[in-house]
């Protein structure tokens, strides 16, 4: 799930019981914030993993620059797009209700 090993997700749960509010809303907060999930929830990828190999192979742009850690926290706001070399390759799906997207431009925040 979300593709996180467990030391990675023990810093998660350590950041969200740092954070003011609910652990558990937190926690789920800074898991669907990660890049490679929100590209995958964008429609980018297919599945986690082909959200986080399109990252990896920075064929994924945040705010207009090229971001290849899928670990990146996006933020609100931030505009999520796919390279121009990369549209080709895209596989687009709908979105999720809380993601708005424009699909000519298969950008997003």
């Amino acid at each position: 799930m979300y593709g996180v090993l467990e030391r990675q997700f023990r810093n998660y749960y350590k950041e969200a019981a740092r954070l003011k509010g609910n652990t558990g809303e937190n926690l789920l907060a800074l898991l669907e914030g990660r890049l490679d999930n929100v590209v995958y929830r964008m429609g980018f990828g297919a599945t986690r993993a082909e959200a986080r190999q399109l990252v990896s192979h920075k064929a994924i742009m945040v705010n207009g620059r090229v971001v290849n850690i899928a670990s990146y926290q996006v933020k609100a706001n931030d505009v999520v797009s796919i390279r121009e070399k990369a549209k080709k390759q895209s596989r687009v799906k709908p979105l999720w209700s809380w993601l708005s997207s424009v699909k000519s431009q298969l950008a997003g925040s």
